[in-house]
């Protein structure tokens, strides 16, 4: 069109199920793909009478991913009701945070890639709006063939953090971007295994857009995606379905709408109109929840009975970004190979304990990971911590080379024979194979001469006459 270019806007709330051995206000235990309602109190299936009592594991999941996006902990949050019908949500509605939640303005810093060569890093920060302790809901299973709908409870209950974004994307790889740091963020933590396979992080992406200087579009909402690459797609599919819609002069419907990751394309699934009244109150059985600081910490308390929010600062991990500055500064890497080494979860230790058992110089070394290692892994789909091939014989092998005992070539083919997981080790293969470079001069003579006498004809001919 004619007009200044489409802006578009992105924000993202997330659902991060918190890893806790029990629920948020019950002691069912919490297991994936357990058999159907085998872990529901009677807390969970709100019999009559049956009261909350607050998970104080979830609690301190919360502060700690709070504190770890640079996010300001409420010493005093609020817990609420949010009312709607439904069948997996048999109290009539959900206990969550809506006046006061746990942590509130933060920040998430994430890089993305500029060109296709993965070479230019650039990055990007999106503002957290606030994280809330909620409940997760049950689960129907719809069985078409006896036309009825059956439900699981086992997940009602189970403690969620929701991770609320400011609307400051602008596209499906931002999106998929932030989304992957807050990912490995959440695992470094061990606040939430992120399994996006299991419903561990479930995204729901606010989308619209606008004229330049225009205030923003009506934006939709894409529920429930469950991969970083169904996310990506969904969130630029839906941008160029916005900008073609009004291109053409129609309009953009506040609508809920999902992703069909077979079509790769947004459907609708119910209109936003008659906004949904959640009729929000407080929750009478659960007292507001009061964290301290080492300074506001009331005298003779054992730890064990409040929750410490300078306690938990103290304790929290070296972060994915920090981890990457440390392994760019000590190897003289390049920092996009330090986001590959975080990426695949045990790369980095695996390169860091063979650069140790090793004389090669890191930047080698880390040729040898990325471009050997990590696709044969790719190949056969398996885990670092899978690998037939430790880092005690990738270093050895590493040695070889490095001694120049054998050629680079010699040292692929080991490392292909090492690959196939004998319990041999890469001396015994070169030795096996005969694969080592020869050093010694007379004897490379020797084998030159004793060439040319098996060839006599060759010879004859090739002698100019």
């Amino acid at each position: 069109s004619s007009l200044a270019p489409w802006v578009p806007v992105v924000g993202l709330e997330i659902h991060a199920q918190i890893s806790s051995n029990s629920k948020l206000f019950s002691g069912s235990q919490v297991q994936f793909a357990a058999p159907p309602n085998s872990l529901v109190s009677f807390f969970d299936a709100s019999l009559p009478g049956t009261l909350p009592v607050l998970n104080r594991r979830c609690v301190e999941a919360a502060v700690m991913t709070g504190l770890a996006l640079n996010c300001s902990i409420n010493k005093k949050s609020l817990f609420d009701r949010k009312h709607y019908f439904y069948a997996d949500l048999p109290a009539g509605y959900q206990i969550t945070q809506q006046r006061v939640p746990i942590a509130v303005n933060g920040s998430l810093s994430y890089s993305l890639c500029i060109d296709s060569k993965m070479s230019q890093m650039v990055t990007k920060t999106v503002r957290i709006k606030q994280i809330q302790l909620e409940q997760d809901s049950g689960k129907s299973l719809h069985d078409d063939t006896r036309s009825q709908t059956l439900v699981d409870l086992n997940r009602a209950g189970v403690g969620l953090m929701e991770v609320v974004m400011e609307p400051d994307m602008c596209c499906g790889e931002e999106a998929a971007a932030a989304v992957r740091e807050l990912q490995l963020i959440l695992q470094t933590l061990g606040s939430s295994q992120a399994v996006m396979a299991e419903g561990q992080l479930r995204v729901d992406a606010n989308v619209s857009v606008h004229r330049p200087g225009e205030p923003y579009g009506v934006r939709t909402e894409v529920k429930n995606i469950n991969s970083i690459r169904f996310l990506a797609k969904a969130v630029d599919y839906e941008i160029q379905r916005q900008i073609e819609e009004l291109e053409n002069g129609g309009t953009i419907l506040n609508e809920t709408r999902a992703f069909d990751s077979k079509l790769g394309c947004t459907v609708p699934m119910r209109d936003k109109e008659g906004k949904q009244d959640y009729r929000f109150m407080p929750e009478p059985n659960l007292p507001p929840l009061i964290l301290y600081d080492a300074k506001s910490l009331p005298a003779n308390t054992n730890h064990q009975q409040v929750i410490n929010i300078d306690w938990i600062h103290e304790r929290l991990p070296d972060l994915p970004s920090v981890k990457r500055e440390k392994l760019v500064e000590r190897y003289g890497i390049l920092p996009e190979h330090s986001f590959t080494l975080l990426n695949e979860d045990g790369l980095a230790e695996f390169f860091e304990s063979v650069v140790k058992k090793t004389q090669m110089k890191p930047k080698k070394v880390i040729g040898w990971i990325l471009n050997d290692l990590l696709s044969y892994l790719k190949q056969y789909s398996l885990t670092v911590k899978e690998s037939p091939v430790s880092s005690f014989l990738l270093a050895d092998l590493l040695n070889l080379l490095e001694k120049k005992e054998i050629s680079s070539t010699a040292a692929k083919r080991v490392l292909a024979e090492l690959w196939k997981g004998e319990g041999k080790t890469p001396l015994e293969i070169v030795k096996e194979q005969k694969l080592e470079l020869l050093q010694d001069e007379k004897e490379l003579e020797q084998i030159c001469q004793a060439v040319i006498d098996g060839q006599e004809k060759e010879v004859i001919m090739m002698v100019p006459g």
